[in-house]
């Protein structure tokens, strides 16, 4: 099997459990470091699917990698091959489908979310309703032409979508404790008086961490285990 692509553009924002979650079922995967100088292939012929991560930028801000990246997307799309967003990876996914990206009232911390009632939504979460995940962003995505919203929360009406076997997610099920204490360090300013219902102090996102990244593991096991059917 070729590779799966995994786009990183910010080096704490790495695959996380996705990773480990690769490795456990034996697929192979190579990381393009967009954050350290690394530029986009032109091609996706050498992978056999697209992942993109987070980031702390805008797919609206005027960066060398962003229209190499959303060519990549359209390309893949347009030839099957499954793509799947992360916060900014989704955000990219519905800028290169036609959606798109605002700024939204902010979501920093663990928040619950709701699944949506239509079919597509439980071929994805099965027979989940809700569940808590992590949030970190101040944009969100529009739903691209011939998308489905799958998810959603109080703060953001778009937290997923599924077209087909590409899936774009504004939330973070992602999510090792590693990563976690390492985004609450480096927003530690930020979240050191929040304001806003919808962003938690760093002792609030901290508390049973090791439950909540076991239950945001099981989310997404779920979620890349549908993924990984159509990798060729």
């Amino acid at each position: 099997m070729k590779p799966v692509a995994i786009f990183r553009h910010l080096l704490i924002e790495g695959p996380g459990y996705f990773a480990t979650f690769l490795d456990n079922n034996h697929i192979p995967w190579q990381l393009i470091k967009i954050d350290a100088g690394e530029t986009p292939p032109t091609s996706i012929d050498a992978f056999s699917g697209l992942v993109f991560m987070g980031g702390p930028m805008s797919v609206n801000d005027d960066l060398p990698w962003i229209t190499p990246a959303l060519h990549l997307i359209r390309q893949a799309t347009a030839n099957d091959m499954p793509v799947l967003g992360h916060c900014l990876g989704g955000q990219l996914m519905s800028k290169a489908l036609g959606g798109v990206i605002t700024g939204s009232i902010k979501e920093m911390g663990w928040g619950e979310v709701s699944v949506a009632n239509n079919s597509i939504a439980r071929t994805w979460f099965d027979d989940s309703t809700t569940f808590d995940t992590f949030h970190w962003h101040g944009e969100t995505f529009s739903l691209p032409e011939g998308a489905t919203c799958i998810l959603s929360s109080p703060y953001c009406e778009n937290q997923a979508f599924a077209m087909g076997i590409h899936l774009g997610m504004q939330c973070h099920v992602e999510m090792t404790d590693r990563m976690v204490r390492d985004w609450c360090s480096v927003g530690a300013e930020e979240l050191a008086d929040p304001n806003e219902p919808s962003v938690q102090s760093i002792t609030e996102i901290e508390k049973n961490l090791p439950e909540r990244i076991a239950q945001s593991n099981a989310i997404a096991a779920r979620l890349y285990t549908k993924w990984i059917t159509t990798l060729k």
